[in-house]
């Protein structure tokens, strides 16, 4: 197998449930980087976003904004904005539409508050450890609130700055009236409660040719991770597309393999699939029961560790953990 270069979707892949990255994911990462295979990001979040995730695990690019902006840890491959004509059209459509909207720069995401919170670990990790009912209520209710938000009025400031994306709070039902309202654009999501907004010429695929232009490989030799709409153009043409187990349907009918989950080193495994990696799960336990799961995975954010084994307290001392767990339960949120 000749793969020279690896890429991971961000949230439902490289991310878990809660937000974290999986022990087995980080093991799998420097295993690759041992044996020189180039491994990074595509993602429709932002360089701000991301360039800390590329420190902390060592990474060798990332393709951010869904391939509008790529850079290595000392150079800046591309960057490629959003005309300003296209972004009046956009600002003044949400206006007129009540609809919340932000900007995606170099620095940041800047304009809804809303959105800007689902931009942030803590919107992944109550999301993770809301029970599947409460999730559903949530989920439902949201769509109510999107027709009920008002954008910002005063976007002047950030347009002044190259803008690489729009986010748009938006149904599912809602896109293919934003393909018709804007025909220069990709509308594509990786949520069902928003859509990111590039030029029709853009996209994670054209990332990944940029990214192979400058390291000298091509599709036949990259492998790809993603669970989600906005990957599918990396899925189906890249060599290996490989489908997360938490993935929709849609994603998983067309990539080449589909692994377990992310909550469940669905990563670890399909590099171990394909012989890239050594990889074992018999260290690694996984509950039947999803709520422990998500208390282990709090525990392991907190703590640092996770107990990998269920295991029973005396009265005195279970009462005391619970106590020390409530105040550090607070003092995170």
């Amino acid at each position: 197998m000749d793969i020279k270069a690896v890429f991971f979707d961000l949230d439902g892949t490289l991310f878990t449930g809660t937000r974290a990255i999986a022990p087995s994911t980080r093991v799998a990462i420097d295993e690759l980087k041992r044996k020189d295979i180039l491994v990074g990001i595509a993602t429709g979040r932002g360089p701000a976003f991301t360039l800390p995730l590329m420190e902390e695990l060592h990474l060798d690019f990332a393709v951010t904004y869904n391939g509008q902006y790529i850079f290595t840890p000392k150079d800046i491959l591309h960057a490629e904005e959003i005309d300003k004509k296209t972004l009046r059209q956009i600002v003044r459509f949400a206006k007129d539409h009540h609809r919340d909207i932000s900007l995606g720069t170099a620095h940041g995401v800047n304009g809804s508050k809303l959105l800007k919170f689902g931009e942030t670990r803590m919107a992944g990790i109550i999301s993770g450890i809301l029970p599947s009912g409460t999730s559903d209520i949530a989920r439902n209710s949201f769509k109510h609130i999107v027709r009920r938000v008002v954008p910002q009025s005063n976007f002047l400031n950030i347009l002044r700055e190259p803008i690489y994306q729009v986010m748009m709070v938006a149904t599912q039902s809602e896109t293919k009236t934003l393909e018709k309202e804007f025909p220069n654009l990709m509308i594509t999501r990786s949520n069902p409660y928003s859509v990111d907004m590039i030029p029709c010429d853009s996209g994670k695929l054209r990332g990944i040719k940029r990214v192979g232009e400058h390291y000298g490989f091509d599709f036949h030799q990259v492998m790809a991770f993603g669970d989600s709409e906005n990957d599918l153009d990396m899925l189906t043409h890249v060599e290996y597309g490989i489908a997360m187990g938490n993935a929709s349907k849609a994603v998983k009918e067309k990539a080449t393999h589909v692994t377990a989950s992310n909550n469940h080193d669905g990563i670890a495994k399909a590099l171990a699939y394909y012989g890239l990696i050594d990889f074992s799960t018999t260290n690694n336990f996984i509950s039947r029961d999803q709520n422990f799961n998500k208390v282990k995975e709090f525990h392991r954010m907190m703590d640092g560790r996770s107990q990998e084994i269920p295991r029973a307290f005396p009265p005195m001392e279970a009462g005391y953990r619970a106590g020390f767990k409530v105040e550090e339960i607070v003092e995170f949120l």
